[in-house]
């Protein structure tokens, strides 16, 4: 390359695409949980599972409602959007159709997604948005300071149940199972790695992708042990691509099966809404109110 005055030196190299680390997708807000808290593991297993795929920062969204878990977006060096409660499903389908091309991941809890946001749950799924959601469930309201939840365990004593909890716990893999995701697993906080490839093929997955999350709270009601005790894997030869076996299993399990129960592919739905582009026409006020005059 010539200088001013006519000489010539060499160009530098080109420098070598940015390596994206676990550190890399965390930003400097340190995790407000209270220590021993699952959700510690989901946020290093997330990220684990981006700097496996080496995705860009800035194509990647994280959104949440109200909760504990919730609070993830502050502590992830993407972008981010921390909604109201219950409503992290909307919002992230909201993104998803205007920009498709974002890899958007919904965080919530077992009280933001299967209790005042269960009536998104279904939908999300059965059209098939390409988002990845994950659900830590902890069988309490822990922001809140421990009152039961929809996935509760029955005769549990919290704040708003002092003589135990009479309501059958929901079963969130089943749901997803039965609402249309197209891909359902579980994993659990104290199994980071496995969780962090779970999470991997999750976002890789086109569609609605359900990952439901063993996530302790050690404050509230700490079920470390009973996890340590029940969580086994799928079993041997498992077909991830039999549906009505994953909701037999699922329906039906006394252990905490981890791991992958079903995927499939199917259409997903921000490309099938923007088939009907071709056919949009320019919107004429005056037109309009003609069909009612």
């Amino acid at each position: 390359m010539p200088t001013r005055d006519g000489a010539t030196v060499e160009a530098a190299p080109a420098t070598a695409a940015e390596v994206l680390t676990v550190k890399s997708y965390k930003s400097d807000e340190k995790p407000v949980w209270c220590p021993g808290c699952g959700d510690f593991g989901v946020l290093s297993a997330t990220a684990k599972a981006l700097a496996m795929l080496q995705l860009p920062k800035k194509d990647v969204v994280a959104v949440s409602g109200i909760g504990c878990s919730s609070r993830t977006p502050y502590f992830m060096s993407t972008y981010g959007f921390h909604g109201v409660h219950g409503r992290s499903l909307p919002i992230a389908t909201g993104i998803k159709l205007a920009n498709p091309d974002l890899t958007v991941i919904v965080f919530g809890g077992d009280g933001d997604l299967m209790a005042i946001g269960a009536g998104h749950f279904p939908h999300a799924a059965s059209r098939n948005v390409d988002l990845t959601c994950i659900m830590m469930d902890n069988q309490t309201y822990g922001l809140t300071k421990a009152q039961a939840s929809p996935t509760s365990f029955l005769d549990q004593k919290t704040k708003s149940t002092p003589y135990g909890v009479i309501s059958r716990p929901l079963k969130p893999v089943l749901m997803a199972l039965t609402s249309g995701a197209t891909f359902v697993a579980r994993g659990y906080s104290a199994k980071p790695n496995d969780l962090a490839e779970i999470i991997r093929r999750g976002i890789e997955h086109k569609g609605f992708a359900f990952i439901h999350v063993q996530s302790p709270c050690a404050e509230f009601f700490n079920t470390y042990d009973y996890y340590d005790e029940h969580v086994t894997s799928l079993p041997e030869g498992w077909n991830e691509h039999d549906l009505a076996a994953a909701i037999n299993l699922a329906a039906s399990e006394e252990k905490v099966h981890l791991g992958v129960f079903y995927e499939e592919e199917r259409p997903i739905y921000e490309k099938a809404a923007r088939e009907f582009e071709p056919q949009t026409q320019e919107f004429v006020l005056e037109e309009y109110l003609k069909r009612f005059a």
